[in-house]
């Protein structure tokens, strides 16, 4: 008699197991159906508004391109990120485009936050843009040679020093934080403090709103910094040949506004 129920017992639970398998099987092919279909002919017959192709940029596109048509360009990506309208963007093909030589548009000088995805907020791919992160979007001697790089030798027509609403680095600088190497990168941040100075209100890190001016005037003074410390740049922006501009991002919305 026991035999007989353990051998019922065994066969109930081996039932179930196969039953759990078969369903886990079901639902793994169905998310394998899934990716599957998720194709361009797929995203036309769900969001034909998402469906925008992107090449990869060529030389003879980016001499074309003046600085004004390129912020025009990152505003209207912007104004899509903003809509959920990204880019469907072939990868695979993009990277083997791009494998044998790059041509982007722009510079972005943007901070280290992760909650600013540079790229997707202009609704931008491989190829577009030249992206320096460092926290603050400060300038150094390294920033300024990438800058000129992009600029100087591949043709980039425009510099966005992009910062960005409730920045760590900017509250750092207001509350005179010292620490190790970051110390000597807030000192950068500090000079747009006396710029700051004219803000009707509370002046502490307390005061998101002093914090956000402070940081958009931390966009003036790294723009200053870079006209004065790169004569490549300066004469450049002086010819009409690139332009050097600021915009803020704001954190809550993924709006940017350029300054």
């Amino acid at each position: 008699m026991k035999k007989i129920i353990s051998i019922a017992l065994s066969g109930f639970i081996f039932s179930a197991f196969m039953s759990s398998c078969q369903e886990k099987t079901e639902s793994k092919n169905t998310e394998t159906e899934k990716i599957e279909t998720s194709n361009p002919e797929a995203t036309i017959s769900i969001a034909p508004s998402k469906l925008i192709i992107d090449k990869v940029l060529t030389a003879e596109e980016l001499k074309s391109l003046t600085p004004d048509m390129v912020i025009a360009d990152l505003k209207r990506g912007n104004e899509l990120f903003l809509k959920d309208s990204l880019s469907v963007r072939d990868h695979s093909e993009m990277i083997i485009d791009a494998s044998n030589g790059q041509y982007p548009k722009a510079v972005i000088l943007s901070c280290l936050d992760s909650r600013v995805p540079v790229e997707d907020v202009f609704n931008k791919g491989i190829g577009d843009l030249f992206v320096a992160r460092v926290a603050g979007n400060v300038v150094n001697e390294d920033i300024l040679a990438s800058m000129e790089y992009g600029c100087k030798v591949v043709g980039s027509k425009v510099i966005v020093v992009l910062g960005h609403g409730s920045c760590g680095a900017v509250k750092s600088a207001v509350d005179d934080v010292k620490l190790g190497n970051i110390t000597g990168l807030l000192s950068k941040i500090k000079a747009a403090i006396p710029k700051s100075s004219d803000y009707n209100g509370e002046k502490s890190s307390k005061n998101y709103d002093y914090l956000d001016y402070v940081s958009k005037n931390n966009i003036t003074v790294a723009i200053e910094t870079i006209m004065m410390k790169s004569p490549i740049l300066k004469e450049m922006a002086d010819k009409g040949e690139i332009k050097i501009v600021g915009a803020f991002y704001n954190i809550k919305t993924g709006e940017v506004t350029f300054l």
